[in-house]
């Protein structure tokens, strides 16, 4: 796989990847001996992170600042508008009416030049130390749900209080990611710790399954991302 070896041929030569999620990592790491490489995590539920040996990689935080309040999707639909590829950047914090992004110094000039702009509004990219989030712990929106069924898109359907057909339309777009992939499979029953994300709705963690009703249906627990 491409993917991998390019970032297996950045650990060699560099001495770290890039930013991987938490799929990519995995790829990653299954070709490497357990003993031979370290995982840099800016903060300690950070979702983004970095493969090394050696020297620990050399990550930058900014904090955007933005008299408007915006959202994490309009944030990382500026990056992705502006082609910044998804490695170059780690975790987007919002973080009580303030903003974050983690990214790598290969990016910081084209960064600092274009990313100007969210939406219809003017930002400030301030370089803040890393030690600002350090400690940070990221906070989750508990949800219950009564569902008939764990699978993906019975779920989504409860999320979002639509039919299934209007499901096979998110999917049809490409809007569903399951551990970081596009959606194919629309019967996968979701297992404990499952990531999903609709876009411009928000991003899911199933937790498990609480109990089943009198009437067969399951009360799961899903996380919310803040």
């Amino acid at each position: 796989m491409y993917f991998v070896e390019k970032n297996l041929t950045r650990f060699y030569n560099l001495g770290y990847t890039y930013f991987l999620n938490p799929n990519e990592l995995k790829q990653v790491t299954y070709k490497l001996k357990k003993d031979d490489y370290n995982i840099y995590l800016p903060y300690p539920d950070s979702e983004k992170n970095i493969i090394y040996h050696g020297n620990t990689p050399e990550v930058l935080l900014y904090e955007i600042i933005c008299k408007t309040e915006i959202r994490h999707q309009d944030i990382l639909g500026t990056m992705y508008s502006l082609n910044i590829s998804s490695d170059l950047f780690g975790d987007v914090l919002v973080i009580n009416n303030h903003y974050y992004v983690y990214i790598l110094p290969i990016l910081q000039n084209y960064f600092e030049t274009n990313f100007t702009m969210i939406r219809n509004s003017h930002i400030t990219l301030k370089e803040i130390p890393l030690s600002t989030l350090e400690d940070y712990t990221r906070e989750y929106e508990d949800i219950e749900l009564i569902v008939s069924s764990t699978r993906i898109d019975t779920v989504l359907s409860s999320i979002l209080h639509v039919g299934r057909s209007m499901i096979e339309d998110y999917i049809k777009r490409k809007d569903v990611l399951l551990n970081y992939e596009i959606l194919k499979d629309t019967s996968y029953k979701l297992k404990e710790g499952d990531t999903f994300s609709i876009r411009k709705v928000g991003k899911f963690q199933f937790v498990k399954i609480l109990k089943n009703t009198k009437s067969n249906h399951n009360i799961i627990e899903i996380k919310k991302y803040i």
